[in-house]
């Protein structure tokens, strides 16, 4: 089964039980602090699933375009990758735990859909503790589920209880919304590893295909459950492995979502049987190109810098020209597999292919200037026994060698190294400290708290203050909001000048102290543009976008939460004006 026909089959099945499909929302998170990529089907739905009304007044379902950073050094076995397409569907109260599971198990087993035979079909839940009673209401409706085609459904023979670590998500933090889910398995046909092996175990006989959880609990700070007013349900399906899964693969890079990709790069290094070595150079050049690909080529431009986004495009590019020397690959390629990938997907994701020539563009300017360093940077490294602090920061400054490629060099060659001697090192420099601080690689829920709220609102003020002071062909291209700041980064060529960011501040100042009224009204999507509502990310909103309107001055599509009315504000007051890339600059400001 092709992996396009296992996505439009997710889709279709969901859109005739009432759901409402939603496009991919950009990779790139709106107002998110917690971190740089969407890293999950629900991470650009968390303010509906944390209360806010959805325009779309349905259940929905998407296939949503993720990155995780997290796993990069396990890339290059039979299953991680930094990109993925995660298909999920939410309910938003419109239905609950027993139709959630009925709706995955029929989609699975049913043979109109991916028809995978019951009896390899394995599951698990929490089986409770001190804190959240187990979940019996799960199991009684999986055994019926299991019942309906007449198979017996035992606890601890196909269903299997497990704990926390196995079967309860979140809260991401402190506290935070959380529950417990229920994850679906195939048996692969493995011997078992042990007479323990079950769902859950290690060994590879039992894949996990489906997760659904089930947020009905909020954990306090000091360590309490309570449950929730407006419980929420929020599922799991990863593309690339259920493709893996359904065609009896043992990779994913075998699956027609990157065999032409694999083909590429074999042609281009003149490999046609590789060894495990080279394999795995495959297999990393194949994923590290596709995420820089989906990434450049998101409508917010993300090019290869020292910072944030950009950071990761560099990395992932350049362990992938590192990869294409140890197989072979000497002349600029990268643009050459990116032309493949793009070709692939463009039926599902045209953005590619209308961002092809600033995809390419980049790829070749990274690629040569990376080259040009890479020899000589290798060169120092292999003069080195051990390497310390100050060695590897010498590989960075002087080389432009991404922090991770020297632990990768490192690791790969069993040197000894001192690692609390190197984040001291590097912890001095503040461009790495920023753009490789563990937080900003990890997703969670959006901070909703009031200062946040406010940080929201006030981008739309500024966003058309920008407008109106520098002319209509300032876009906004990202923001990003903390409890300290809110940053901003929108469309125009050149430095603004301090008056531009006078009159700018001034001019959001004076619409905080007329006290306009935030008001909010639900519209068709062709309707709000036609009335003038402004909004990068309208797409991810569906047919039914919510349009925020501040009197006469600004009016955007966008989701919540915001303010009532901008006397709630304060001061607003701008702390800095900088280049975030080619063509896009950036605003900090802060409310006082």
């Amino acid at each position: 089964m092709l992996s396009s026909e296992i996505r439009k089959k997710y889709i279709e099945f969901f859109k005739e039980r009432g759901h409402v499909e939603l496009p991919s929302a950009s990779l790139i998170p709106e107002n998110d602090s917690t971190t740089l990529f969407n890293t999950a089907g629900m991470q650009p739905l968390i303010p509906f699933l944390m209360g806010e009304p959805h325009p779309a007044n349905s259940a929905i379902v998407n296939c949503q375009k993720c990155v995780r950073t997290g796993d990069i050094g396990e890339v290059g076995d039979s299953s991680h990758l930094t990109f993925f397409e995660m298909l999920g569907n939410w309910p938003l109260g419109f239905y609950g735990k027993k139709e959630a599971i009925e709706y995955s198990f029929e989609f699975l087993t049913n043979k109109k859909w991916l028809g995978i035979d019951p009896n390899k079909l394995y599951i698990t839940v929490f089986e409770g503790d001190k804190d959240v009673e187990k979940d019996t209401e799960s199991i009684k409706i999986w055994q019926e589920c299991f019942k309906s085609i007449g198979i017996e459904a035992q606890e601890n023979q196909r269903i299997f209880p497990l704990g926390k670590k196995d079967n309860f998500w979140g809260p991401v933090g402190a506290s935070g919304p959380c529950g417990p889910d229920t994850e679906m398995f195939i048996d692969i046909g493995l011997e078992k590893c042990s007479d323990n092996c079950q769902p859950g175990c290690n060994c590879g006989k039992y894949i996990e295909i489906w997760n659904d959880v089930f947020m009905f609990y909020y954990k306090n700070l000091d360590g309490t459950y309570k449950l929730l007013d407006k419980p929420q349900i929020d599922t799991g399906f990863g593309l690339e492995r259920a493709t893996c899964i359904l065609n009896n693969l043992d990779n994913v890079y075998d699956t027609d979502l990157f065999v032409p990709i694999v083909n590429e790069i074999k042609k281009l290094s003149n490999i046609e049987n590789p060894d495990l070595k080279q394999l795995k150079s495959i297999r990393i050049i194949s994923d590290h190109i596709r995420s820089a690909v989906f990434i450049m080529g998101d409508d917010l431009g993300i090019c290869p810098s020292n910072l944030n986004q950009g950071y990761v495009v560099r990395r992932l590019i350049r362990n992938a020209i590192r990869h294409a020397k140890l197989i072979g690959i000497k002349d600029v390629f990268t643009f050459k597999i990116a032309e493949v990938i793009i070709e692939l997907m463009d039926e599902f994701y045209g953005e590619l292919k209308r961002n092809k020539n600033f995809i390419i563009n980049q790829l070749i300017e990274e690629e040569k200037k990376f080259s040009k360093t890479l020899e000589n940077g290798l060169k120092e490294f292999n003069k080195l026994n051990t390497v310390n602090g100050s060695d590897a920061f010498k590989l960075y400054s002087t080389y432009g060698f991404p922090v991770e490629m020297t632990i990768d060099l490192i690791n790969e060659r069993g040197l000894t190294f001192d690692m609390d001697e190197f984040n001291a090192e590097f912890g001095k420099h503040k461009e790495l400290s920023r753009t490789a601080s563990c937080g900003m690689f990890k997703g969670g829920l959006a901070d909703h708290s009031e200062i946040v709220t406010k940080y929201h609102t006030a981008t739309h003020l500024l966003h058309q203050a920008l407008r109106e002071t520098l002319g209509n062909h300032v876009e906004q291209r990202g923001s990003n909001l903390t409890t300290e700041r809110m940053r901003f980064d929108f469309s125009h060529p050149d430095k603004l000048t301090p008056e531009q960011l006078q009159i700018i501040e001034d001019l959001v100042n004076k619409k905080i102290k007329e006290s306009i009224p935030v008001l909010c009204e639900l519209k068709p999507l062709d309707e709000a543009k036609k009335c003038g509502a402004i909004g990068l990310f309208g797409n991810k909103y569906g047919d039914q976008v919510n349009v925020y309107t501040i009197g006469d001055f600004s009016k955007e599509i966008c989701g919540g939460p915001h303010v009532q009315n901008t006397s709630e504000l304060g001061h607003f007051k701008i702390i800095k004006e900088e280049s975030a890339s080619s063509g896009v600059r950036r605003i900090k400001a802060i409310l006082e």
